[in-house]
């Protein structure tokens, strides 16, 4: 019997990518199958390059969730949030993460990665990966959240 690993995409800046580099090795040990939207360098980018290849892909129902950084996280969870179907969070702590995933059924976890260090990184990812959306009142909020078509 073959097991499929969980699949989770992540995407960075330059300023994240230490970081990410860091959790792309921490999500595989843990037996994730990491899609990464890169970049591939400390070298300057723009976030919304990363960021909407991300989103794509989760829109697309290729990827469950996904995991953004940026220096402050929110560039990247602005350019995140304009797809209908992502909930980016902005995260910084893990109990944020866990309310973001039972409250808000989040998809992105959006870490600012010049003001965390790796270790609370991982508790985050860790706390986003291992909480669930509790639905209930939860659910119609979430259903409020994407503009309404006209």
């Amino acid at each position: 019997m073959t097991m499929t690993k969980e699949k989770i995409g992540i995407a960075c800046d330059h300023a994240g990518y230490q970081m990410k580099e860091f959790l792309v090795g921490y999500l595989d040990s843990k037996g994730f199958d990491v899609y990464d939207f890169g970049t591939d360098s400390e070298e300057s980018v723009d976030y919304p390059d990363y960021a909407h290849p991300l989103a794509d892909a989760i829109e697309r129902g290729e990827l469950p969730r996904g995991i953004a950084l940026c220096g402050s996280g929110n560039g990247i969870s602005m350019t995140l949030n304009k797809h209908q179907g992502i909930r980016a969070a902005l995260c910084w702590t893990p109990e944020l993460a866990a309310l973001a995933r039972q409250h808000n059924d989040a998809n992105v976890c959006s870490l600012p990665a010049r003001f965390i260090d790796n270790v609370t990184a991982a508790e985050i990812v860790d706390k986003f990966l291992s909480s669930e959306f509790e639905g209930g009142r939860h659910q119609r909020r979430v259903e409020k959240i994407p503009v309404p078509q006209e």
